[in-house]
């Protein structure tokens, strides 16, 4: 029961860190705003000056990747806060109810990995070299602890529970 309740734990740790990110966001509704645009205008790009995509400079672009961040946020948490949820629901049950009860979980965990990794390391950090500059640099560190801890907990979710 105590590995079941520290599944239950992690995963609400995993929905909490992405809706308090959107809450955050939106809260700093101008900042995101001018460190997305930033990022996507690669000013301060020297060490690798020559990008591989053209900059995003407009103001609907730039508004548009900044929901985009938004939306899989909020989905990390309504995700995992859902499949937290279903776990405690069944974590009396046996090992078989426990185990198909994960789906929602896994999906959170998983939405974490994407925003945090396929979002800001892989679009950010490597399209956008995002890592040249110290705002960059900020919130691409951030998001690679936030990607590495939301796969841990996938991981950790989905060993398989035999009780």
């Amino acid at each position: 029961m105590a590995i079941r309740l520290l599944k239950i734990l992690l995963v609400i740790f995993v929905g909490l860190q992405g809706w308090f990110y959107v809450a955050g966001n939106i809260a700093n509704w101008d900042s995101g705003i001018g460190a997305i645009g930033y990022v996507l205008s690669m000013q301060g790009n020297e060490v690798y000056p020559n990008p591989i995509f053209p900059a995003i400079t407009s103001d609907i672009g730039v508004t548009i990747a900044f929901l985009i961040i938004l939306t899989g946020e909020f989905l990390v948490g309504a995700l995992s806060l859902k499949g937290a949820w279903d776990l405690w629901q069944v974590r009396h049950l046996d090992g078989e109810a426990f185990n198909n009860a994960k789906t929602f979980a896994t999906l959170g965990a998983g939405m974490g990995v994407l925003v945090w990794f396929g979002g800001f390391v892989v679009i950010g950090g490597a399209l956008f070299q995002m890592w040249q500059t110290q705002i960059g640099s900020g919130s691409f560190e951030g998001a690679f602890i936030y990607a590495l801890t939301s796969g841990l907990v996938l991981l950790i979710v989905n060993l398989s529970d035999n009780g």
